[in-house]
């Protein structure tokens, strides 16, 4: 009989992990996962700490570099990580114990941070963890000060001084292990969103961003006056604003009463979907929270009461709902507390129960004094939110009768769509291809068994333009809805989805690629499920083909027409096909370009 048979559990039988064994045991705890967004989380702690030190008033200016090897190095002008010994730690540096011992910091108490992001302590140590090699150098009390560490953390030796120097701050390099991440390449436009946004949180702090991972390299630089009042222009740069000058307030709590900051950047445009983005201690919340509890319900009663006392929402009205209230609505909301408590050491949401109230007392109050005070934009704002609850009342009737059809379920499918033989979903591909000409080809092309056609034609409904009521009224948007067969918005049910790889096959022009555009737009507004899945993918098809020596290259982009001719220069070249459409390629090369699943390109 073994072990697991009879059951044994003894002492023998629990294991300790030492130091920062429990990082790389489980690096999900820490980082959230090991893919992309685990890696650049790595580079979001780090920069979180020299924020820290802009929140306490000593940093100005934080570096970030990516270096060619696939490294990346983060430098502040801060005021260092100390370097005499830690009192807990007899001959042990403060760096040290900062970069080797998870919950170590100076977050948890005493005077060196009232505000920060970095709460746990484990942020740096972590990344120190999973790397494959680290480097500190800090420049502090005159000298500059190194110590490097490999093998997921352990030190190659003690902190050393490396020189003089009237500069003060941290600069850790690190380079991400291979052995625990999916990849270790760092995508150099997720980190410019991130210090971006950063920038915007922390008023005048200089965020610089450098690429040497390409050549020539390069450097972008964010530094915003306006903080996030120049935030939320930035998010509504590309819509029409309902009212031209915004809405800006702030809170400060006593320190008596527990301290706190509370401020937020609101304006509403014409558009239809909600854009409010939250944060905490500059962390973004993105799954919110109490502030943003307190703000959402301050707001729907604030209006309301303003639409009461001015005549503009009757007695015999209902009152406006939350969302019709939020539709259009860009807003920025920004608390900073002693003691934030996240859920999760990826620091999604906030938990702070007394934050809410602050937000929403605040909010109750100088939305209401601005409200007062502008009349004509007060006005424009009520008339949105109750044209939002019209059409929600509206589209609540047109999803009833198209329930009552049978559109959005998989009961009656799209006449248009030419469905696969295959009923397993997970092996099943539906390709959403541009006009009955290009889905003629597509049909002759496909795999009968596992690839499903559905032709829609044009330029499907702008829904960032469209309420849902004359969503449901377009007929190409509901043959897509129909042929997924999983619902729409908080009815949609992922595990009804009828197949999962949704290819957009468009043409591999500008209308194509617009068209693409609008159903990834309907995809992640409608149904974000199944692009969180990964579900929803973008095939490449080819602009050209160009014969070279009896044999056709297909190619998607000029740039790559271009370098092909250059190769062969000394050739007599035929011109080369361009593709109009995907009607213009035979089934064939359709299939050989495109459809065949062992070499086409997905996206």
């Amino acid at each position: 009989m073994t072990d697991a048979q009879s059951g044994s559990y003894d002492a023998a039988d629990i294991t300790i992990l030492e130091g920062l064994e429990p990082v790389r045991k489980r690096p999900g705890m820490y980082i959230g996962s090991t893919g992309e967004r685990g890696l650049h989380h790595l580079v979001y702690e780090v920069v979180d700490n020299a924020v820290d030190e802009a929140l306490a008033g000593y940093c100005t200016r934080v570096v970030v570099t990516l270096l060619a090897d696939d490294g990346v190095r983060v430098e502040d002008n801060g005021r260092g990580i100390p370097v005499d010994d830690h009192p807990a730690q007899p001959g042990t540096s403060a760096v040290e114990v900062v970069m080797t011992k998870l919950h170590a910091g100076g977050k948890f108490g005493g005077d060196g941070y009232s505000v920060s992001g970095g709460l746990h302590g484990v942020g740096v140590s972590v990344v120190n963890a999973l790397s494959s090699r680290l480097v500190t150098e800090v420049r502090r009390d005159g000298a500059i000060w190194r110590m490097s560490f490999s093998g997921g953390g352990k030190p190659d030796g003690p902190l050393q001084r490396d020189g003089e120097t009237d500069a003060t701050g941290t600069i850790q390099t690190f380079w991400p292990d291979e052995s625990v991440f999916e990849t270790t390449h760092f995508d150099a436009e997720t980190l410019e969103r991130r210090l971006r946004e950063m920038a915007f949180l922390n008023r005048d702090l200089e965020m610089v961003l450098v690429d040497q991972s390409v050549s020539p390299e390069t450097r972008r630089e964010f530094r915003y006056g306006g903080g996030i009042e120049d935030f939320v222009r930035h998010l509504n740069s590309a819509k029409e604003a309902l009212h031209e000058e915004m809405i800006y307030f702030s809170e400060q709590r006593p320190d008596a009463d527990g301290g706190g900051e509370f401020e937020v950047a609101m304006q509403w445009n014409t558009a239809f979907s909600e854009s409010v983005h939250s944060f905490a201690n500059t962390i973004n919340t993105h799954e919110g929270g109490t502030h943003v509890e307190g703000f959402r319900a301050a707001l729907t009663n604030t209006i309301n009461r303003y639409a009461r006392t001015a005549g503009l929402l009757r007695e015999k009205e209902e009152n406006l709902l939350g969302e019709d209230c939020r539709e259009g609505l860009t807003a920025v909301i920004s608390v900073k507390l002693r003691e934030p408590q996240f859920e999760g050491q990826t620091k999604t949401k906030l938990g702070n129960t007394d934050i809410r109230s602050l937000v929403q007392t605040a909010t109750n109050q100088r939305l209401a004094d601005w409200l007062e005070q502008h009349p004509g934009p007060a006005k424009a704002i009520v008339e949105k939110c109750k044209n939002a609850a019209q059409g929600r009342i509206a589209a609540r009737k047109a999803r009833d009768i198209t329930r009552r059809k049978g559109l959005l379920d998989s009961g009656g499918l799209p006449g248009k769509l030419v469905d696969c033989s295959e009923k397993d979903p997970s092996l099943s591909e539906l390709f959403i291809v541009e006009g009955n000409s290009a889905g003629g080809s597509a049909v002759k092309a496909r795999d009968r068994r596992t690839q499903a056609i559905l032709p829609i034609r044009g330029k499907i409904l702008n829904v960032e333009k469209a309420r849902l009521d004359k969503m449901l009224g377009n007929v190409e948007i509901r043959s897509l809805i129909t042929a997924i067969g999983a619902g729409i918005s908080e009815e949609f049910d992922l595990s009804k989805v009828r197949y999962h790889k949704i290819i957009c096959l468009t043409d591999a022009d500008v209308d194509g690629a617009h068209i693409r555009t609008l159903l990834l737009t309907f995809f992640f507004r409608y149904m974000r499920d199944i692009v969180e899945a990964g579900f929803v993918y973008s095939a490449q098809p080819p602009l050209y083909g160009q014969m070279i020596d009896k044999k056709m290259y297909y190619l998607q982009s000029d740039r790559e027409l271009e370098e092909l001719r250059g190769r062969h220069s000394d050739k007599k070249l035929a011109p080369a096909q361009r593709f109009k459409g995907l009607g213009e390629m035979d089934h064939d090369e359709l299939w050989a370009t495109t459809m065949d699943p062992q070499r086409r390109v997905l996206r």
